[in-house]
């Protein structure tokens, strides 16, 4: 697949995730894996339900722009962390959603475990709900690298983590293509609303 059909991806994955609510205005960063060494990244500061095809920009593994004039995200080692802890993921969306954002403040411990819930079957590698999803839950750092450091341990020691949230912020989540990663992103989604009318019923 070549640059523009991959920037392509981005923009019309931009377009569903705006429209759902899930990432408002400027807010998330998408990317695919562009090479074996290379990423490419939506830009800083762009509406996520405007992309156009040159809103994104190569990157290396690193973080490092391979774009003259073009900014890439604070979060662009999140995603090249990812490609590099895995070859197999060809992309990472990032999203903010209201239910992500609420659950991640709400929850008092360091992860939310799923279980029994029919819709875990959509991520990668799970067949059926008898089984529980662990999604990890990191403080917020404006510190990026610091941040990667904090999450990079977690990633080894769960090779099967489909997503992590970052606690008041957003989630994460990864696929081997980006139909993988918004599927992730929509059992998530679901998942998250199920967990917050529970504990709202539980009261």
């Amino acid at each position: 697949m070549n640059r523009e059909q991959l920037a392509r991806q981005i923009v019309e994955a931009g377009q569903f995730l705006y429209g759902r609510g899930w990432s408002p205005a400027t807010s998330s960063n998408y990317s695919v894996r562009l090479g074996a060494e290379q990423a490419l990244l939506t830009v800083s500061g762009k509406h996520k339900g405007q992309l156009g095809l040159d809103d994104v920009l190569a990157t290396d593994l690193d973080g490092n722009s391979l774009e003259p004039g073009k900014k890439p995200s604070a979060e662009t080692l999140l995603h090249t962390q990812l490609y590099r802890w895995k070859p197999e993921i060809g992309a990472v969306l990032h999203t903010h959603s209201v239910n992500a954002t609420v659950l991640s403040r709400l929850a008092l411990s360091d992860s939310l475990v799923f279980a029994d819930y029919e819709l875990q079957k959509a991520f990668a590698g799970i067949s059926s709900h008898e089984c529980q999803v662990e999604v990890p839950i990191f403080a917020n750092d404006q510190d990026i690298a610091r941040l990667a450091a904090r999450i990079q341990p977690w990633l080894d020691q769960h090779p099967d983590c489909v997503g992590y949230l970052i606690r008041g912020h957003g989630l994460y989540t990864w696929g081997a293509q980006m139909s993988d990663a918004l599927r992730q992103i929509e059992a998530f989604e679901f998942l998250f609303e199920c967990e917050l009318k529970v504990r709202a019923l539980q009261r």
